[in-house]
Order: structure tokens, then C-alpha cells, then sequence
């Protein structure tokens, strides 16, 4: 296994999620100090799924015909100069333009950046090492609120900051190669139909947090304001679901290697259902702290569960093919869970973003536990007996 790549190239996505990390809160609470309504947040939040869907129809053809490594370059790239041009041009019509572009950019970043880290790891080690990587990712965007929260959301230095991070992780890629090699059409999104009915739950977990992802980062703060806390502290507890997303993938990684990944993956489904139940009605007690940690966590646990097990079956131009499915139900996911979430909140419900969540776990625990849920999930059997690794019962 070579270490260094896997070091490299997930310090390189990491660097992105702590981008994002600064900049999606930093966007939603300027259009909330613009007087934008929650809806309008929502369609903004929700831009960049359009531009999911496109960039994951073109990794395949970029990363072929350029090279994967020259690829992540030149998309992290456009990233920063589409941060830039957010803090020079503050225009609604303009950010979503912007917004469509990051979409697409970061994509291609992450169906490329995930595709390498879990071709490097071995399987008897997948569990911990994409753990590592998936906790690590948590951790910036944990880090995100808060250095937005020191820099200040009145100026642009969020977007600046932002900005010069992507510029480093650019920096990074040049100390790298041996990317997997990617034919020009692997990752041009066909079979997404077949991949959502041979694992259904897997694919719905990804459009779960999607949402739950961009959610918590663009609509929690709003959510947690207008519920009466002061915006310092809203951040910090935005922050908070993101020390829960993070603190416990590792130790679930670990548990994945020794014991059933999809009874994990049911668990994980169930706390998340409880956790967004419980939300609303402690939400102004001392017991929303370790509320907003289960929340945080079972949802990260979803999707590192999710990259684990597709990350078993999978190889080479197989795996960036599922990996541009998952970036498809991903932007769904995008999409529909702040559009839906904004309108909610602003016509039928102050409370509407844990109750969607809860909607949407519990869609999650009824695929978990149909009978042959993952049939189609296996280990292959060359790399059980090369790494000595029993066969699972999952």
C-alpha cells in the first residue's frame, strides 16, 4: 500500500472541506443579513447539486483524457477562483452561477480523490483507513464555523481564507502520482438504475446525507437564530454536529473491520431517526449537546459505512463508476434536502429541518431491513484470501 498517496490525497480533500467548511455558512448568513427569506437560502444552498450532477457526468472524461492527478489539479483550481469571484461580485444571480460551478469542480474532486483513497487501502484495514479519512474530512468542516466564528462574517475574510486553502491543496497534488488510470467513459454516470436497485439502502444513505450534510452547514444556522440563539453560538453548535460526525468514525471504522458492516450501517440509520425526533423538544436544555453529537455522528457513520461497502465490491473503473453514481445521489440529495427543508421551515413549520431528517432516516431504516437490502454487497474473494481475511457474513 503506498502510504504516501493515501496521505496526500486526503489531506487534499480534507483541505476542500475545510473550504467548504467557511464558505457555505459564511454564504447563508450573508443572504440572511441581505433579507433573503429562508426559501431563497435553500434554492442557493441547493444550486450546487445541478452542478453535482454534471461533474459527475464528466470525471470519467476528464480524468481519462487528462490523467486523474491533472484532473484534481485543474478542479480545485476552478474552486478557488469560484471563491474568489463570491467575495468581488456579491450578486444573488451571480452566486448561483458561482455555486453551479463549485458544484461541478468539487465532484470531480471527491469522485476521484474517494476513488483513489479506496483503491489504495487493503480491506482488512479499509474500515479504519476510510474512517481516518472520512473523520478527518468532518473535522475541517468542523473547523470551518469555527474560524468563520474568529475571522467574523461582516467582511470577506472567510471567502480569502477559503481561497488560499484551495490553492494549497492544488500545491499538494504536484507531490503525488500513480493515480488510478480511468477510462475516458467510466465515470459518465450510466447504470446509476441498476447501482440504486442492487443497493438501495446504500444509495438512499448517500441522498440522506447529502442533505444532512449541506443542511447542517447552510440551513442549522439559520434554523438555530431564528429559534432565539445568538449567532456565535449557533455556529458552535453547528460545529457540534460536526465534532459528532467526526469524533466516532474511526472507532465505527475499527468496528467495521471486526464485526458486521450492515448491522453497523442499520444502527447508525436508527440513532440518526432518534436523534432528529429528539431535536425539537430539547433543543433549549442542556441535553441538546449530546443530541447534536448522535445526530452528527450517525449521519457520518451512513456515509462512511456507505464509501466501505462500496469500496468492497468495487475496483478500478468500476469503482469511479460507482463512486460517479454516488456523486449523482449526492447531488440529489443536495438538492432536494435545502430546497425542501427551506420552503418547509418558511410555510409549514419552524421545526421542519430535524422532522425532514427524521422523515428521511426512517425511509433509510425501512430500506435497511428489507430482506436481501445487500445481497449484492461482498468481499471479493481474491483479496479475502490475499490479506487473510475471512469472508463475512454481511
Amino acid at each position: 500500500m503506498n502510504w504516501k498517496a493515501y496521505g496526500i490525497v486526503t489531506a487534499a480533500v480534507v483541505i476542500v472541506g475545510l473550504a467548504l467548511g467557511v464558505t457555505l455558512p459564511l454564504v447563508s448568513l450573508r443572504l440572511h443579513e441581505w433579507g433573503y427569506s429562508t426559501f431563497a437560502i435553500g434554492v442557493m444552498a441547493g444550486m450546487p447539486a445541478v452542478g453535482i450532477v454534471l461533474g459527475a457526468k464528466l470525471t470519467g472524461r476528464l480524468a481519462g483524457q487528462l490523467g486523474s492527478e491533472n484532473a484534481l489539479r485543474l478542479v480545485m483550481a476552478c474552486s478557488a477562483v469560484s471563491v474568489v469571484l463570491l467575495a468581488v461580485w456579491p450578486s444573488y444571480a451571480v452566486w448561483l452561477l458561482l455555486r453551479l460551478v463549485l458544484g461541478i469542480s468539487l465532484t470531480v474532486t471527491f469522485v476521484i480523490g474517494e476513488s483513489w483513497i479506496n483503491q489504495l487501502v487493503v480491506d482488512r484495514l479499509r474500515g479504519r483507513l476510510v474512517a481516518v479519512y472520512g473523520s478527518a474530512f468532518a473535522l475541517s468542516q468542523f473547523c470551518g464555523p469555527l474560524l468563520l466564528g474568529f475571522i467574523g462574517t461582516e467582511g470577506d475574510g472567510g471567502f480569502w481564507l477559503a481561497t488560499a486553502l484551495l490553492v494549497g491543496g492544488v500545491g499538494l497534488l504536484f507531490c503525488v502520482s500513480g493515480a488510478p488510470v480511468v477510462d475516458a467513459a467510466a465515470g459518465a454516470g450510466r447504470g446509476l438504475r441498476q447501482f440504486v436497485r442492487s443497493m438501495p439502502a446504500i444509495a438512499w444513505a448517500m441522498v440522506l446525507f447529502a442533505g444532512f450534510e449541506t443542511m447542517t452547514l447552510t440551513l442549522l444556522p439559520v434554523y438555530l437564530i431564528r429559534e432565539g440563539f445568538a449567532q456565535q453560538l449557533a455556529l458552535i453548535m453547528v460545529s457540534t454536529v460536526v465534532v459528532g460526525d467526526a469524533i466516532l468514525q474511526v472507532p465505527i471504522g475499527w468496528l467495521a473491520d471486526k464485526f458486521s458492516r450492515t448491522a453497523l450501517f442499520k444502527f447508525c440509520g436508527v440513532i440518526l431517526l432518534l436523534s432528529s425526533l429528539a431535536m425539537p423538544f430539547v433543543l433549549h436544555t442542556v441535553l441538546i449537546w449530546p443530541v447534536l453529537v448522535l445526530f452528527g455522528s450517525s449521519a457520518g457513520g451512513l456515509y462512511t459505512l456507505s464509501i466501505i461497502l462500496v469500496g468492497q465490491r468495487f475496483r478500478d473503473d468500476a469503482l469511479v463508476r460507482a463512486n460517479a453514481h454516488i456523486a449523482m445521489l449526492w447531488g440529489l440529495g443536495c438538492l432536494l434536502g435545502p430546497v425542501a427543508t427551506g420552503a418547509a421551515s418558511q410555510w409549514l413549520n419552524t421545526h421542519a429541518l430535524p422532522m425532514m431528517m427524521a422523515i428521511a432516516a426512517l425511509v433509510f431504516v425501512l430500506l435497511a431491513w428489507r430482506r436481501g437490502a445487500f445481497a449484492a454487497v461482498a468481499v471479493d474473494q481474491a483479496e479475502c484470501e490475499q490479506d487473510k481475511l475471512p469472508r463475512r457474513a454481511d
